[in-house]
């Protein structure tokens, strides 16, 4: 596993092609703070077919320290050094929770370096005192025993109790110390005003019953962006991505291929052998307006 030095600290890496073709567009991936670089394993097998695919762990996370124990305060000016160390001119960025803070920092920051952001399960992090009265007052869309995640619906944790396993295993492991304080605006992030003026493409993802972030407030984040989309997806607690990743790979997908030109005529294939069985049928998409999405069971009774 290569590391990166990286203001002062070795953030290890993941990356699927070292010594690809510079004409490959680079994605680079955000954990939250339920995992590390490994939480990508559902993810990245299907992406590396498009993408040189690249996910680090932020520094308190996997295996890079956090010496400070400051974390949050660097993660911005983490990403952008890191980047400029794979001496890429432009990447996508794709964002579980945590990650989303440093996500849209840095394409507020270099939005002319991100080619399209995929914000999954989060908004950002950033002072916008509306939305943390918000996280205030919304109560949550489940409620868990002190023995149960948050971060995954109490379905899946229910009906996968291997993968819920793995899911822990992958959250505490190689852990260097405690985990990185995480309260509060990030540290350098961007304004509203700058989100509002923000001309990237976004891909806003939230889960139906997520109980950490739940689904009204990315609603209420993705209005704020001027190029952005919106996706629900039924079913789905705080991680998306590791609960439904068919589903996550695809939306996913189809949002990409509109923004990365390579990838125009690109045929993205459902997986038709897959590790894991989803909790639902094949999605049916029912646009409740021009920027929004919902992703719902067949067995759903449809409109």
């Amino acid at each position: 596993m290569p590391t990166a030095l990286v203001n002062g600290v070795e953030l290890h890496y993941e990356d699927t092609c070292p010594e690809t073709d510079a004409s490959m567009p680079v994605l680079v991936f955000l954990h939250g703070a339920f995992g590390n670089s490994m939480s990508w394993w559902q993810n990245i097998p299907v992406f590396q077919d498009h993408f040189r695919c690249i996910a680090f762990d932020n520094r308190g996370f996997g295996r890079s320290p956090d010496p400070s124990g400051e974390g949050l305060k660097h993660y911005i000016n983490d990403l952008e050094a890191f980047i400029e160390h794979l001496k890429v001119d432009k990447v996508c960025l794709m964002a579980q929770s945590m990650g989303g803070r440093a996500a849209l920092g840095y394409t507020c920051r270099k939005p002319e370096r991100v080619i399209a952001l995929v914000m999954a399960s989060n908004w950002g992090g950033f002072s916008w005192p509306e939305q943390e009265l918000r996280a205030k007052t919304i109560a949550p869309a489940e409620t868990f025993e002190p023995t149960q995640i948050r971060g995954l619906s109490l379905r899946f944790q229910e009906k996968n109790r291997s993968l819920t396993y793995i899911f822990k295993q992958i959250g505490s492991a190689f852990s260097p110390g405690p985990k990185p304080a995480l309260g509060g605006p990030t540290p350098g992030g961007p304004t509203l005003k700058e989100v509002r003026s923000l001309r990237v493409p976004v891909l806003v993802i939230s889960g139906q019953v997520d109980s950490v972030f739940p689904a009204s407030m990315l609603k209420e984040f993705a209005a704020q962006l001027p190029k952005s989309e919106y996706v629900e997806v039924a079913g789905a607690g705080h991680s998306v991505y590791y609960e439904m990743p068919d589903r996550f790979n695809e939306i996913s997908m189809e949002f990409l291929q509109k923004h990365v030109p390579s990838l125009q005529d690109a045929v993205y294939v459902r997986p038709t052998a897959r590790i894991v069985r989803a909790l639902w049928d094949e999605p049916v998409v029912l646009k409740l307006t021009d920027k929004d999405k919902v992703w719902v069971p067949d067995s759903v009774s449809r409109p």
